[in-house]
């Protein structure tokens, strides 16, 4: 894999953005597809207008995204074809050189996540039955604070 680079996301980023988060959502199989592959296009274009969203581009294509509103991180999703590579890390430590806390949310499920997560620092705090979120899956609240480890 060549070296990563990070940069704010173009609104003609929409379509990789939304396949990304589609491919995740098809290739998962807890996970509950409760919208079209089109409205995930039309939700990154969203968060992309909005200014969250830093893709994460190797030799050319992108090969994920953190989304991040403030100081909650809103999504952060990598190309099946580059998981366990190192761009999860390069997008998470983008986003601690800025911050002095991060929160994020993730499904009970994903077990996958909370160990990426935990291996960086953040704790849950808070764990629900699912009854606040979309998909209806229990889920539950991280966060990482400099200087907390």
């Amino acid at each position: 894999m060549s070296a990563v680079h990070l940069r704010p996301a173009r609104s003609t980023d929409a379509g990789k953005v939304g396949g990304i988060l589609s491919e995740f959502i098809d290739t998962t199989a807890w996970m509950p597809r409760i919208h079209t592959r089109a409205e995930d296009i039309g939700f990154a274009g969203h968060m992309i207008e909005k200014g969250w969203v830093t893709v994460a581009e190797d030799a050319g294509q992108i090969s994920g995204f953190v989304a991040l509103d403030h100081e909650d991180i809103q999504s952060l999703y990598i190309a099946a074809r580059a998981r366990r590579s190192g761009i999860g890390s390069a997008l998470i430590a983008g986003l601690k050189e800025k911050a002095a806390r991060l929160s994020l949310w993730t499904f009970q499920a994903n077990t996958d996540a909370q160990a990426f997560y935990m291996r960086h620092g953040f704790e849950t705090v808070e764990e629900t039955d699912g009854a606040g979120n979309d998909e209806g899956l229990p889920d539950m609240r991280m966060e990482w604070k400099r200087g907390a480890q």
